[in-house]
C-alpha cells in the first residue's frame, strides 16, 4: 500500500514535469528563441513541498542570485529552464524526489535606452521585442531639430562598443527598411 502511494507521488511528479516542459517549449516556440534573463529581472523559485525554499530572487548585477543550500547561482544570460536544471543539480544531494520551478516575475533587466533629440528621453523596459522605430515611437518621436538622417544604435558585444547607423528619412519613406532592425538588451538608440 505504502509503494502504491509512492509511485503515484512519481507519476504526478512526471505529469508536472511534462507540463512544464511542454509549456516552457510552446514559449521557445512562440518567439523562436528562450528569454535570456538579465539582471534587474525578479525570479520566483520554488522546491515542492519545501516552503523554506520558496523564494523571490532579484538577478543582481553581477548576474547572480544566492538560493539556500544552492548558493550563489549565475543566472545572467539563462533561459528559464537552463536555470531551473541548474539548481536542481545543485539541491539534488540534499533533497529527494526533487521538483524545483522557476519563474519570471518581473522583466525588469531587459532595457532600452533612447537619448538625444526626443520627446520622452529614457530607458524603457521591454516585455517584448521592439525594432528601432517602435523605440522612437515609445519615446514620443523626434523633436523638430532632430538629426533624422543621422541617428545611431549603440550596442555592445562581448564589451565591444559597435556603431549602428539608423536613417530615419529613408525608412518612413519605405525605403532601407534592413536598418529597422530589433534591439537587444543594453542597445541605445542616440538621435541627434
Amino acid at each position: 500500500m505504502k509503494f502504491t502511494g509512492m509511485v503515484r507521488v512519481s507519476w504526478s511528479c512526471l505529469a508536472l514535469l511534462a507540463v512544464l516542459h511542454c509549456a516552457t517549449a510552446w514559449a521557445i516556440a512562440q518567439d523562436g528563441e528562450a528569454y535570456r534573463i538579465q539582471p534587474g529581472d525578479v525570479l520566483a523559485i520554488s522546491v515542492w513541498r519545501e516552503e523554506d525554499l520558496q523564494t523571490e530572487a532579484m538577478v543582481r548585477p553581477d548576474g547572480r542570485i544566492s538560493i539556500p543550500l544552492a548558493g550563489d547561482v549565475l543566472a545572467r544570460g539563462k533561459s528559464v529552464e537552463e536555470l531551473r536544471v541548474e539548481i536542481a543539480d545543485r539541491l539534488a544531494g540534499f533533497i529527494p524526489d526533487l521538483v524545483v520551478t522557476v519563474s519570471t516575475k518581473q522583466l525588469l533587466g531587459h532595457k532600452i535606452y533612447v537619448i538625444g533629440k526626443v520627446a520622452r528621453p529614457g530607458e524603457f523596459v521591454l516585455n517584448s521585442r521592439v525594432d528601432v522605430m517602435q523605440a522612437l515611437s515609445m519615446a514620443g518621436g523626434m523633436t523638430r531639430f532632430a538629426g533624422l538622417e543621422n541617428i545611431k544604435i549603440l550596442r555592445r558585444v562581448d564589451g565591444v562598443e559597435h556603431v549602428i547607423p539608423f536613417n530615419y528619412a529613408l525608412v518612413e519613406k519605405g525605403r532601407g527598411l534592413e536598418q529597422n532592425i530589433l534591439l537587444e538588451v543594453g542597445d541605445v538608440v542616440v538621435v541627434p
